[in-house]
């Protein structure tokens, strides 16, 4: 792994593997809150390079390898700068943004922000701000305070992830050894927190390039059919492939299905 210094303890911790087609592009991925680069590399990152194309994969500030200053907002703002600084330096080839959940949000800002992509990967991504979002944010803040990542595994679980994954984990869910309030000072809680602030309310008829929508309709938390329906229309050069067996975490769901599309898309661009 190489490591971008932004500042004195601020940096980000990423891999860069270049195209090795001439066709090929270079997937940058955007991760969730509580996202890893694993859960690209584990199989999309290796899927994708098979046939050709390049990947960028890194964890922002708050996320694991990537230090911040202690007291400093990880916020919309500082993300979407930092991978702009990283996209700079990298000069990837051919860049297709792919964002899992408001990573997607990230990545259409950077790119409404004057960073070229030859495309955008949306998932889960489409949604409007208002009162139930801002709820569900606020109670997922509220859920780490009380219980840390394990209290929010257990509720959430069920509401975000496919049948298939429930069976298979559940064993190491809801276990007798109780909670443990989540330290505020870690980065998680910081990106958790700050996302709060995030506007939603992006020009969607500005991203011209070609945009590919995945949805996993077993999201039962942030999946709204109607708002998706209604942003996706104002997308000008939009592709939509719902997939029927996924949740909202597509990459750790269904990555072989992801990395076919990805594939697939990358002729677009």
């Amino acid at each position: 792994m190489a490591m971008l210094t932004i500042s004195d303890n601020n940096a980000l911790n990423y891999e860069h593997t270049a195209p090795t087609t001439d066709s090929g592009v270079t997937f940058v991925f955007f991760n969730a809150l509580s996202g890893d680069i694993a859960h690209w590399e584990d199989a999309v990152g290796p899927m994708v390079r098979e046939a050709g194309h390049g990947t960028l994969v890194y964890n922002m500030r708050g996320q694991a390898g990537s230090p911040f200053t202690p007291g400093t907002e990880l916020g919309p703002e500082l993300i979407v700068s930092d991978a702009t600084a990283l996209i700079a330096h990298v000069q990837p080839v051919r860049p297709v943004f792919v964002g899992l959940s408001i990573g997607g949000l990230f990545a259409a800002r950077t790119a409404l922000g004057g960073v070229p992509a030859a495309g955008l990967v949306f998932i889960n991504t489409l949604r409007e701000d208002g009162p139930r979002l801002r709820w569900i944010n606020d109670a997922v803040v509220r859920m780490a305070e009380v219980g840390g990542p394990d209290l929010l595994r257990d509720l959430m679980s069920p509401l975000i992830m496919n049948e298939g994954w429930q069976a298979e984990n559940r064993d190491m869910c809801l276990t007798d050894q109780g909670y443990e309030p989540i330290d505020q000072s870690t980065g998680v809680y910081n990106l958790l927190s700050s996302a709060r602030s995030s506007d939603w309310n992006i020009p969607y008829e500005e991203l011209t390039m070609p945009v590919l929508l995945i949805t996993g309709i077993h999201d039962r938390v942030f999946r709204d059919p109607p708002v998706v329906d209604r942003l996706a229309a104002r997308i000008p050069n939009a592709t939509r492939v719902d997939f029927d067996d996924a949740g909202h975490m597509v990459p750790v769901e269904q990555p072989t299905k992801l990395g076919s599309a990805m594939i697939e898309f990358a002729k677009q661009c």
